[in-house]
C-alpha cells in the first residue's frame, strides 16, 4: 500500500483516535457504567463488576490479546499517515524469550504502539513465532474497559509479576519495555537523541533471572511528530508537572503539532516517518540470583550494543553523521 505524503482528513481523525482513547473510553464509559448501577439495568455493570473480580489477575498471567483486534483498519491509517514502519536487522528464534528495550519514549510511543500493538507493519510476518507484548503502567488495568482494550492488543503490565510470567511461561514472547519511562518523555523534543538509561539496570537483572535475550531497539523520529513547551525546573507549571507524575505516575506534557489546515498549529503530530530498528539480541546465560557485577556487565554490553545500532542506521533515517547517541 504505497504511503501517502499529506494526511488526509479522514487520516487525521483516525490518529486522533488512539491518543483519545483511554480518555475518551474514561470519560464516557466510566461515568455510564456507574450511572447503570442506578437503574433497572444494574444487573449489568454488577455482572461485570463480579466478573472483573474473578479476572483480576489476568493482566498478570499473560493477558488476553486479540488477533482481530489487532488487524483493525484504523491501525493502517495510523501507519500510513507519518508513515511508520519496521526495521528487522536479525532473526528472532521461536525458542527463546526476549527482553526487549524500547527506545525512545517520545510523546506519544507511536512507533511502538504501530508496531508492537498491531499488525499494521506485519509483526508477525517479519518475526514469525514471536508474540509481542508491550508493558505499560500497572494502574492502567485497573480501570474497567480500558484493562480490555489494553490486553487485546498484546499489551501487558510492567509489574515485576507480570513480566516474570511472560519470560517463564512458554517461549517465543518478546516483553518490550519503554525503559526511559516518563521522565524521557519530559525530554522529549525534536532533534535529540538523549536517552535515559545510565542507572536503568532492573530489565538487565530481570533478563538475567529468566536468561532471556536482551533486543536493543531505537525508533528514529519517534520525536520528531511533536513539540513540546519545556518549562524551568523553578517554574511552577514543571513543579506542577513533578505533582502530577508522583500521582499519577506520568508527566502532564504540553505539546502541539499541526491542525487540519497546513502551515497552522493543532494537536495532530507532524507526519513524518517514524522506523522502529530491531537489533540483533543480545544472549545471556540465566542466573537466579545476579550479582551487580554480572548486572553491570550485561548492562554495559547492552548500552554498547543499542548506541552500535543507533550509529549503523542513523544516517539512513534522518540523523546526521556527527550526530551522537547520549546516557543519562
Amino acid at each position: 500500500m504505497p504511503h501517502s505524503k499529506q494526511p488526509s482528513h479522514f487520516q487525521s481523525l483516525m490518529l486522533l483516535q488512539w491518543p483519545l482513547s483511554y480518555l475518551a473510553i474514561f470519560w464516557i464509559l466510566q461515568p455510564l457504567f456507574i450511572y447503570l448501577l442506578f437503574t433497572s439495568l444494574w444487573p449489568l455493570p454488577a455482572l461485570y463488576l463480579a466478573w472483573l473480580f474473578l479476572d483480576w489477575k489476568t493482566p498478570e498471567r499473560g493477558g488476553r490479546r486479540s488477533a482481530w483486534v489487532r488487524n483493525w483498519c484504523v491501525w493502517t491509517h495510523i501507519r500510513d499517515y507519518f508513515p511508520i514502519t519496521i526495521l528487522k536487522t536479525k532473526d528472532l528464534s521461536p525458542e527463546h524469550n526476549y527482553l526487549m528495550g524500547v527506545h525512545p519514549h517520545g510523546l506519544l510511543t507511536f512507533g511502538a504502539f504501530c508496531n508492537f500493538c498491531t499488525e499494521a507493519t506485519g509483526f508477525s510476518k517479519t518475526f514469525p513465532g514471536i508474540t509481542p507484548h508491550l508493558a505499560t503502567l500497572s494502574w492502567f488495568f485497573k480501570i474497567p474497559f480500558v484493562r480490555e482494550y489494553l490486553m487485546a492488543k498484546g499489551v501487558c503490565s510492567v509489574s515485576q509479576p507480570a513480566i516474570d510470567y511472560l519470560l517463564s511461561h512458554s517461549t517465543g514472547n518478546l516483553v518490550g519495555i519503554v525503559v526511559g519511562g516518563v521522565g524521557e518523555a519530559l525530554q522529549s523534543v525534536p532533534n535529540t537523541t538523549t536517552l535515559i538509561l545510565q542507572k536503568r539496570k532492573g530489565f538487565v537483572r530481570t533478563a538475567l533471572q529468566h536468561g532471556a535475550h536482551l533486543v536493543p531497539t531505537f525508533t528514529f523520529g519517534e520525536t520528531e511528530v511533536y513539540d513540546q513547551v519545556l518549562f524551568h525546573k523553578d517554574s511552577r507549571m514543571y513543579k506542577f508537572q513533578s505533582c502530577f507524575r508522583r500521582i499519577f505516575g506520568f508527566y502532564f506534557c504540553v505539546f502541539y503539532g499541526q491542525s487540519f489546515c497546513q502551515g497552522s498549529t493543532g494537536l495532530l503530530p507532524y507526519a513524518r516517518p517514524i522506523v522502529t530498528v530491531v537489533g540483533e539480541p543480545l544472549p545471556l546465560p540465566q542466573i537466579e540470583n545476579p550479582s551487580q557485577d554480572m548486572v553491570d556487565k550485561y548492562h554495559a554490553l547492552y548500552m554498547d550494543a543499542l548506541h552500535k545500532l543507533f550509529d549503523q542506521h542513523k544516517t539512513h533515517y534522518g540523523c546526521s553523521e556527527t550526530q551522537k547517541l547520549f546516557f543519562l
